[in-house]
C-alpha cells in the first residue's frame, strides 16, 4: 500500500492534475469545497452560443471558521472589514465620508460570573500576578477560564446565558435608545425623528467558553448616516448612555427546577470614542481607537469563533461524540450541560442540542443594524458582478446582449482522498501567502 508521499506524487502524476490544480486555485484551495455537475453557458442574441463550460466544477465551502477552512475564513475577513470599514470611514458602499464625524463609540459587554476561574493576571509593568489558585500559570495552560471548584460553578446558568445572549443584547439597543431620548429630553416614540442608533457586533469568546461582544455603536439622523446627526448627540453621550443600558437590562428565565434566573450582563463594561487615523495607530492619549485597526480587530474576531479546546466545529450528533471529544474539562462540562438542558421540555424553543457544540450561544457572530453599512451578501454580489464583467470584456460582450444559462447539480463535497486534501492545503497556504504579502506591499 502507497505512503500518503506516495498518493501524493501519484495524483500529481495523473493526467488530469492540472485541471485539477486549476479548479482547487479558482478557489483558494478551499478545505471542503461542495463539487457541483452540470453547464454554464453564455448566449449571444445573434451569435447564439458564444461561451460554454461543462462537467464538475468547486464551489468554495464558505465556512467562516478559519479552523475549518483557512482560504474561505480569509475571504469571510475581508467582507467583515469592508462591512466594518464602510461604516466607519464612509467613501464607499453607499456610505458618506461625513459619517466618521459622527458620535461613535467601540463598546465591550461582557458575561457575569458564574464562579471563580483560573487566570493569568499581570500588573500594569507586565509582572505575572499569581492566580486564586496559588499557582503561575502559562498563557497556554488549558486550564485558565476552568472553575477553581467545578463542583460549585453554575454550569447551568452560564449555559442559559449564553442561550439567552441574544436576546440580551435585543433588550440592551432598545434600553440604549431609550436613555438617549431621555437625555435629549424626547419620548421613545419622538426619538425616531431626530435620531437613529446604529451599531455593527461580534462576538468573541472568551478563555472560560462564553462570549464578549464587541460593538461599533454611532448615533446618525433619523434617515440613517447620510443624514445630520442632532447637535445634542455627542461621543460622550453615547459612551454614558452605553453604560447606563448595559446595566439595566434583564431577562428573567428559570433552572430546570422552576426557580427563577436573572440574566444580565458582566460588570466589565467598556466604551472607548473611535477616531479617524492612521491604520497603525492604535489609541491616542485619550484612549481613543483608530477605525482602520478597530475593523481589524473585528474581522479576526469575526472568524475566530471558538478555539481548540472550547468546542467542536461541527454540530454534535450523539452522546457518544461528547465523550470523545478533544477538549478541555471545563468544556466539556458546557457542552454536557447544554446536550442535558435541550432534552428538557421547557428548553425547547432555545434548541440547545443544536447549539450544544457552541456552549449554549445561537446567536450571530457577526450582526448589524440596517443603517450601518452594506451587507455581505450586497459585498459578495458586487464580486459575482465584477467578474462576470471580466468574461464579457474579454468576449466583446455588454450585459444586455447575452442571456446566461446554468443548469447545475450537487455531486459531492469534499475532496476524494487525503493526498488530494494535502495538496489543496499547500495551494491554500500558496495563496494566503501571495495574499499577505500583496497586502504589505500595499501598505507599505
Amino acid at each position: 500500500m502507497l505512503t500518503l508521499e506516495g498518493r501524493i506524487s501519484a495524483r500529481v502524476k495523473a493526467p488530469d492534475y492540472r485541471e485539477w490544480r486549476e479548479k482547487v486555485t479558482a478557489i483558494g484551495g478551499c478545505a471542503a469545497p461542495i463539487r457541483l455537475f452540470g453547464a454554464w453557458q453564455l448566449h449571444h442574441a445573434d451569435a447564439g452560443v458564444v461561451a460554454h463550460m461543462g462537467g464538475e466544477v468547486m464551489v468554495p465551502c464558505g465556512n467562516r471558521r478559519q479552523a475549518v477552512c483557512p482560504s474561505c475564513s480569509d475571504r469571510y475577513a475581508a467582507d467583515a472589514y469592508h462591512l466594518m470599514t464602510a461604516g466607519l470611514s464612509g467613501g464607499s458602499k453607499g456610505v458618506p465620508l461625513t459619517v466618521s464625524e459622527k458620535p461613535r463609540v467601540f463598546a465591550t459587554l461582557t458575561a457575569p460570573s458564574f464562579g471563580p476561574v483560573h487566570n493569568r493576571r499581570t500588573t500594569a509593568h507586565g509582572r505575572t500576578i499569581p492566580c486564586a489558585c496559588g499557582e503561575y500559570h502559562h498563557p497556554d495552560d488549558p486550564r485558565i477560564g476552568g472553575p477553581l471548584d467545578p463542583d460549585s460553578y453554575d454550569y447551568i446558568g452560564a449555559v442559559l446565558w449564553q442561550a439567552n445572549a441574544g436576546k440580551l443584547w435585543h433588550r440592551f439597543t432598545i434600553r440604549l435608545r431609550r436613555v438617549l431620548a431621555h437625555a435629549a429630553g424626547l419620548t421613545v416614540r419622538e426619538f425616531k425623528d431626530h435620531a437613529r442608533v446604529s451599531y455593527a457586533k461580534v462576538a468573541e469568546y472568551q478563555r472560560r467558553g462564553l462570549v464578549h461582544f464587541h460593538a461599533v455603536i454611532r448615533i446618525d439622523g433619523p434617515d440613517g448616516p447620510a443624514d445630520t446627526t442632532p447637535a445634542w448627540a455627542t461621543s460622550d453621550l453615547l459612551d454614558h448612555a452605553v453604560k447606563v443600558a448595559a446595566r439595566a437590562v434583564q431577562v428573567t428565565t428559570a433552572r430546570p427546577d422552576g426557580t427563577d434566573l436573572l440574566l444580565e450582563w458582566g460588570t466589565q463594561v467598556d466604551a472607548q470614542p473611535i477616531r479617524a487615523s492612521a491604520a497603525h495607530e492604535v489609541e491616542d492619549e485619550s484612549g481613543a481607537i483608530s477605525e482602520q485597526r478597530l475593523a481589524g480587530y473585528v474581522a479576526k474576531y469575526a472568524t475566530k469563533g471558538t478555539g481548540k479546546t472550547e468546542a467542536a466545529d461541527r454540530p454534535i450528533r450523539s452522546q457518544l461524540e461528547i465523550d470523545y471529544l478533544k477538549v478541555a474539562t471545563h468544556h466539556r462540562a458546557m457542552i454536557q450541560t447544554a446536550w442535558d438542558l435541550g432534552h428538557l421540555p421547557q428548553y425547547a424553543e432555545l434548541n440547545l442540542t443544536r447549539w450544544a457544540h457552541m456552549l449554549g450561544f445561537r446567536g450571530h457572530f457577526l450582526s448589524k443594524s440596517r443603517a450601518y453599512s452594506t451587507t455581505f451578501r450586497a459585498i459578495r454580489g458586487e464580486r459575482r458582478a465584477f467578474r462576470a464583467q471580466e468574461t464579457l470584456d474579454r468576449l466583446g460582450f455588454t450585459a444586455d446582449t447575452v442571456t446566461v444559462v446554468n443548469e447545475w447539480q450537487w455531486s459531492g463535497s469534499g475532496y476524494a482522498n487525503d493526498a488530494e486534501r494535502e495538496l489543496a492545503s499547500a495551494i491554500s497556504e500558496r495563496v494566503r501567502e501571495h495574499r499577505r504579502r500583496k497586502y504589505e506591499q500595499e501598505a507599505a
